[in-house]
This record gives C-alpha cells, structure tokens and sequence, in this order.
C-alpha cells in the first residue's frame, strides 16, 4: 500500500511550522513508520539544520538529474536522520531554489509513496506555483496558525478559497506556545475571525524555552522522553494530529 503525502503549510511565516513538522515526524517513527520529510521551503528551509544532519544531497540534484536523464533512485538523494526517518533537503543553494519546476512535485511524491509510509512536506508560507501544486498533490493538509491579527486575516482568506474550490482535505492547528504573549483572542473569536473551524490547539505550556539546545543537537522533541513526561497532555494532542492526518475519513483519493 502506497504511502501517504502530509504537507504541514501556514500562511504566515515563524509559526512553528517546521518544528510542526519534526514533531509530527517523530510520532510516526514511534509508531514505527517510514518517514520521509521534504523540505520545499526552498529558500529558507531548515529541516536539515534543525535535525543537525549534513545536507550533501538536496531535492535540486535530484531534479536536475530527472531533468537530464541521470536519476536512478530516490534513496540516492535523501540523508538518513535515524532508522525511521531520512530527509530530502531543500537546496543548498538557495539560488538553485528557482530552477525546481512545479512538474517534478508528483513525481517526486509518487517516488516517495513506494518507498515510505509517511512523506512529510514542510512548505513556504508563500501561496506560489510550487506550494499549490504541493497541496494540490497532498493527502491531507495542516495549516498552523497563531493568535496573531495578520495570520488570522491571511487564513480567512484561504479559506474563503478552498469554500470556493472544494476544497476538504485540511486540518487547522492553533499554536499558541509559539508566542506566549499573543492571547488577544478566545478560541471561539478566532473561529468567527477566519469562519472556520480550529480542530486543534497546542497550549502555551508546550513552549520550551531552551529549544535552541534541542535544535543545536539535532533532537526531535516528540522523541524526548523526559519532555514527553513533562507535557503528556500537548504530545498526546499531537498524536491525536497525527492519526487523524492518516485517517482514511480526512484525506482526498488518491490519484
């Protein structure tokens, strides 16, 4: 059976979406899965960086050798993070970032899907060719957004979108331990703020102050024992994301 594609977005930048996304990776490996996360924050992504893994293979060189007939095989150009979790790094060079064409996304999923059960996407807060053809592609979406005036107003207006397209296949996380300070807001007016619904909520107390040192020693934190302990309730709520993004009742069909 083939693997599922999971793309974690935003519509906003410095919304914990990357951290999202390791988290996300480490309760699948946990639950014994084959991860692989692609990082198509092409730019500025930091998946490799905040896994401490060397980055001498990226999703350019591997388009690049798509697009002059060299490719041979997915596993040639992703980077081994642990037994459960290998990583397809965004480009070194940020500069090569704009040769990657939006047609090499499917392929790169279906390659994906054969090899692993969960591929984890991180994304650009940027709406452009390459982050719409990502979602386009995905079995399931989550958006994180935060208590934050701007973020809320972007997401009413995707939203509005989606309404118009169809669109069904997201979850929305609201993450409140990315800025303790923000609570301008209850629950219920963020919901009549974007005129949508929030189907999850990270509390304030899942923020770790020192998480610099966790991302300087490369360490996930949903695969830290001793701060799985101390925030049971948000790493169980995590795990209920998880499981719900899989959830044959959420995703789109598979094409």
């Amino acid at each position: 059976m083939a693997g599922k594609v999971i793309s974690v977005s935003s519509v906003k930048g410095g919304v914990g979406k990357t951290t999202t996304v390791l988290n996300l990776a480490g309760i699948y490996c946990e639950l014994d899965k084959k991860v692989l996360i692609i990082d198509m924050d092409l730019y500025s992504g930091g998946v490799a960086v905040s896994l401490n893994v060397k980055n001498n293979k990226d999703i350019f060189m591997m388009v690049d050798s798509m697009a002059s007939n060299r490719f041979t095989e997915l596993r040639n150009y992703v980077t081994t993070y642990n037994k459960n979790i290998d990583v397809l790094s965004c480009p070194k060079d940020p500069r090569e970032a704009s040769k990657i064409e939006s047609r090499f996304i499917p392929i790169i999923f279906d390659l994906a899907r054969k090899d692993y059960d969960i591929v984890l996407v991180d994304t650009s807060h940027i709406l452009d060719e390459i982050n719409l053809t990502v979602l386009d592609y995905s079995y399931m979406s989550l958006f994180i957004v935060t208590n934050d005036f701007v973020d809320l107003k972007n997401m009413k207006s995707l939203l509005s979108i989606f309404k118009d397209t169809d669109k069904k296949n997201y979850l929305i996380l609201l993450n409140n331990s990315r800025d303790t300070g923000k609570d301008y807001m209850s629950l219920y007016d963020i919901r009549t703020a974007i005129k949508g619904n929030i189907d999850y909520t990270i509390s304030r107390n899942y923020y770790i102050k020192n998480i610099d040192k966790y991302i300087m020693e490369g360490e996930i934190l949903t695969l830290n024992k001793t701060l799985n302990a101390f925030h049971q309730k948000d790493v169980s709520n995590m795990k209920k994301v998880a499981l719900d993004l899989i959830d044959e009742r959420h995703g789109r069909e598979e094409r």
